[in-house]
Formats: C-alpha cells, sequence, structure tokens
C-alpha cells in the first residue's frame, strides 16, 4: 500500500469532524506553504485566497498536489466559486467520504 493510499484510508476512517480537521490541516499546510507563512502564523479561513495574495497560478499548484495525496480529481469551479479555505475544506470533506 502506498503513502497516498495509507493516508486515504485513514480518512475515510475518520467521523466527520474529526475527518474535516484533518482535511483543514492538510490545506492549511499547503496554503501556509505557498504563501511563504510560517507555521505558527493564523491563517484566515473564510477570506477569499485572492485577498491572501494567492495567485491562480499557485492556487493550480495546490489544487494538483491535494489531488494527489487524497486521490481525487477537484474541479477548478470549487476553487473559484467559493474561494474561501472554509469553503475548500467543506468540499474536500465530503468528496473524501463519498469515495
Amino acid at each position: 500500500m502506498s503513502p497516498v493510499d495509507s493516508t486515504i484510508q485513514r480518512l475515510r476512517d475518520l467521523p466527520r469532524s474529526e475527518l474535516t480537521e484533518e482535511i483543514e490541516t492538510i490545506v492549511l499546510k499547503k496554503f501556509k506553504v505557498v504563501l511563504l507563512m510560517d507555521d505558527s502564523e493564523d491563517l484566515p479561513v473564510d477570506i477569499s485566497y485572492f485577498d491572501l495574495g494567492l495567485t491562480s497560478l499557485r492556487l493550480t499548484e495546490i489544487r494538483q498536489s491535494l489531488e494527489q495525496l487524497l486521490d481525487l480529481s477537484i474541479n477548478v469551479n470549487v476553487l473559484f466559486n467559493e474561494p474561501t479555505i472554509t469553503h475548500l475544506v467543506d468540499h474536500l470533506t465530503q468528496a473524501v467520504q463519498e469515495v
């Protein structure tokens, strides 16, 4: 079993509240790396990523990384129609549960 497979299986076995927390942690980590933020810095989850300084190119990098890690396809519309971390985490939580 590959590391991605074991991560996915572990996530799928979690109750929804824990799954949401885990996915939020993963997403925040990805965003902080791209935004050159320190782990200790707070990243607002209800503000548009574009207002945080994220470009569409960087967002594409995050999307590809999350798709690989979570073994999911993330529709680009999800990222641009509701561009907050909270909405992305909600979408990913639901997608992981449906697989």
